[in-house]
């Protein structure tokens, strides 16, 4: 195996299926079966998802939310796709632990870098809900945050998309697919990979990033073996 602790992160839409909003239950299962997959290879996996299928906090603000209500509820809807994976992980015979960056006790534990890292060590896949815990930050930067946090070897960003290319490819049949990038190629390029923020607290601590389709069955195994599979930016 290439990578022996990762960061999975994952976005709520991708939960929602064709259905654009809530959760699909086939989508659930084929994660975690990709999931299960990984764990049971010996990899240790945290994963955080995002709250796009439930609410959007940002979004939010053109129906008349303020930004700190909004970003509080996106947080929660986090925590709520969270528990929906460890359910059918659970289910399926994988033990995980729900760790939140909001005090949710009972239903969750707060998250604790070491603690993680020793759940992480147990076996245990990790659910990482409520964002970093604080309203401003994206589940972008949560991951990347939780990432250095765990010391985790890569943070794979699992989308539909196979990859980072030149241009929107659902849009733009000519864009052109990168294998490997750079953290300064993607800068100088104007690449949107995940927001700058995120961006930066992974080139600041030479954590690769791996982008690829989390919507073809295999293909997360794939990625933790090594292949090559959509595209890495790394520090040079």
């Amino acid at each position: 195996m290439k990578y022996n602790r990762v960061l999975l992160k994952l976005s709520g839409e991708s939960l929602a299926g064709s259905s654009n909003q809530g959760i699909d239950l086939a989508r659930l299962h084929e994660y975690a079966d990709q999931i299960k997959e990984i764990r049971d290879m010996g990899t240790q996996v945290a994963i955080v998802i995002g709250g796009g299928n439930i609410f959007r906090g940002v979004a939010g603000q053109s129906e008349g939310f303020d930004r700190l209500t909004g970003d509080y509820m996106g947080m929660l809807a986090t925590v709520i796709n969270c528990l929906g994976l460890q359910t059918i992980l659970e289910k399926k015979g994988t033990p995980c632990k729900l760790l939140t960056g909001l005090h949710l006790y009972p239903m969750a534990e707060k998250f604790y870098g070491p603690k993680a890292i020793e759940y992480l060590e147990k076996g245990n896949v990790l659910l990482l809900g409520g964002g970093t815990g604080n309203p401003y930050f994206t589940t972008d930067s949560a991951s990347a945050l939780r990432a250095v946090e765990i010391k985790a070897e890569a943070m794979l960003k699992g989308t539909r998309v196979d990859g980072v290319y030149s241009d929107d490819p659902e849009k733009n049949f000519q864009a052109v697919k990168f294998s490997h990038l750079t953290f300064r190629e993607a800068y100088e390029k104007g690449l949107k990979i995940m927001d700058l923020t995120a961006f930066t607290l992974c080139e600041e601590n030479s954590l690769p990033i791996v982008v690829f389709d989390m919507n073809t069955q295999g293909n997360l195994r794939k990625v933790i073996e090594g292949q090559q599979i959509g595209t890495i930016i790394t520090p040079s």
